[in-house]
């Protein structure tokens, strides 16, 4: 369990736990992201509804980084977070977007840690919510993150079944398999010392 700043409470351990499970549920979540843009293929990542000709499915997929961008900008300042670039919607690869998710990624973390140090709030945020929507409070900020990017990537899903390339059983699936997504996202533990280097 890391440590948490400014949790002084009886029930600080709690707390801290509490907090822990909020960095697992982006964890979580921005590695089900990544794990359905490596299972894009061209066709899927061109797909499109008729009713949607300009909205097709690559352009849902950079739109989740450039989202994760705006809400660094929004939420991060304060807390040194470097806000990442943006990608241009129509002309970002799959393989482009891919490492940009990674980066973008770990910022969200770095800045929902912050909010955590800062005793569960993003630091020089003055709104309660940024322009109505983006919430100062870390728990609501996960809960809004996750519902934004579990949306598109239903869409991402739909959009591939309904123009005929329908993702393969286990890439849906695997969107849901959250034990084996955290195990991925997780970092690795530091090796275990053996007993001649303790000496």
């Amino acid at each position: 369990m890391s440590e948490r700043s400014g949790l002084e409470s009886p029930r600080s351990a709690d707390v801290s736990s509490a907090f822990d499970a909020l960095i697992d549920a982006w964890r979580i979540n921005a590695r089900v992201t990544s794990f359905l843009v490596e299972h894009l293929t061209p066709d899927v990542w061109r797909a499109a509804l008729s009713s949607s000709p300009r909205r097709p499915v690559g352009r849902i997929a950079v739109h989740l980084h450039n989202a994760r961008r705006l809400w660094l900008k929004s939420l991060g300042g304060a807390a040194g977070v470097g806000v990442t670039p943006l990608l241009p919607p129509t002309r970002t690869t799959a393989a482009q977007l891919l490492p940009a998710l990674a980066r973008s990624g770990a910022a969200i973390e770095a800045m929902i840690d912050a909010g955590i140090r800062n005793g569960g709030r993003f630091p020089g945020v003055a709104s309660g919510f940024v322009y109505g929507a983006m919430p100062r409070d870390v728990a609501l900020f996960v809960s809004y993150a996750l519902s934004h990017e579990a949306h598109h990537r239903g869409q991402i899903v739909t959009i591939a079944r309904e123009a005929g390339h329908r993702l393969p059983q286990e890439v849906v699936t695997g969107l849901w398999q959250w034990s084996s997504r955290l195990k991925e996202a997780r970092p690795a533990p530091p090796p275990k010392k053996n007993a001649a280097t303790k000496r």
